[in-house]
């Protein structure tokens, strides 16, 4: 099944090329049945390759997808065209404020990570949309700084600075072959990593978490909060193959201190071409988290926030 999305958005033609079904409003509504609605509330300062990464996952399952793209309400892109974000991004107080509820939220990162969450510019609105997803919202999913602000905000969990940069491709090993969310998983994968923060493994399971991935490397990965109907994950499988090489770059060009990317370039050489290792389980993930949504959010959307606690009570 597509993906719903509005047909002048720019993922759409580039998800359009790659063989993605993916629908227009137009024909969805022509259509009897009820899509996932799923929210993308999106942190970070590419806008347009964020959204199409997201959408490229959540659009290659056999359910149909509703996409609806959130931003911070005050908070103002300096790296995308204004007319974009009028165009297809709707700010999260007029969400708030309709008082429609969603079957799955993403909230992304942001590369703010060398800042105090009590720091950030928008921390009062994001904690206030944290405690939002628990009566509208069915699934919620973080990722990267995104994954570990809810963490905090939930659980009061710190996130501890890096004396480098971790950035790379590391081995995560599977902890809960047993868990639905890996369902169809290796016993261990390869995972972009980007980031000079990290949560320690010890301090995430005092607070009652579920580690379900992690790196002898660079630690936990994949965190599951069954209280919150919530996922957290700190890498990026949803990382095009040349991410992690444009983030490179763009520190070399800019003089910026950087090793090169750990197991991304073939014998780790930058003049090479990089090989995408982690596609199949960047779409497994995301489409076990699509199918248990499905499984278990009420078909009255109204009633989202007003039943069980946990995905699988």
């Amino acid at each position: 099944m597509p993906i719903k999305m509005p047909a002048d958005l720019p993922a759409y033609h580039v998800l359009t090329r790659e063989g993605v079904m993916v629908m227009s409003e137009d024909q969805a509504a022509r259509q009897d049945i009820r899509p996932l609605r799923i929210g993308l509330l999106n942190l970070m300062p590419k806008k347009i390759q964020t959204e199409t990464q997201f959408a490229r996952l959540i659009g290659a399952t056999p359910l149909q997808i509703e996409l609806n793209l959130i931003r911070m309400s005050e908070h103002r892109a300096k790296n995308t065209a204004a007319e974009h974000m009028q165009s297809f991004y709707r700010p999260f107080s007029e969400v708030e404020e309709s008082g429609e509820k969603f079957d799955g939220l993403i909230i992304t990162g942001a590369p703010i990570e060398h800042l105090a969450f009590d720091e950030v510019t928008y921390w009062d609105e994001l904690r206030r949309v944290f405690d939002w997803t628990q009566t509208h919202v069915h699934a919620t999913f973080g990722v990267c700084w995104g994954g570990m602000a809810m963490i905090n905000h939930f659980h009061g969990v710190e996130k501890h600075m890096l004396d480098h940069k971790a950035f790379g491709c590391f081995r995560h090993r599977n902890m809960a072959p047993a868990s639905p969310l890996l369902r169809g998983f290796s016993d261990d994968c390869v995972i972009p990593v980007s980031r000079w923060t990290e949560m320690r493994k010890d301090e995430i399971a005092a607070a009652g978490l579920t580690v379900l991935l992690h790196s002898d490397e660079v630690g936990p990965c994949l965190v599951e909060d069954t209280g919150h109907r919530a996922l957290y994950i700190f890498n990026h499988l949803e990382y095009d193959s040349d991410t992690l090489k444009q983030e490179y770059d763009r520190d070399i060009a800019a003089g910026t201190p950087i090793n090169v990317p750990c197991n991304y370039y073939p014998e780790d050489d930058p003049t090479r071409t990089p090989l995408n290792r982690w596609r199949s389980h960047a779409h497994l993930l995301y489409g076990n988290w699509l199918s248990e949504i499905y499984e278990t959010t009420p078909y009255d959307l109204a009633r989202i926030g007003l039943e069980s606690t946990d995905l699988r009570g």
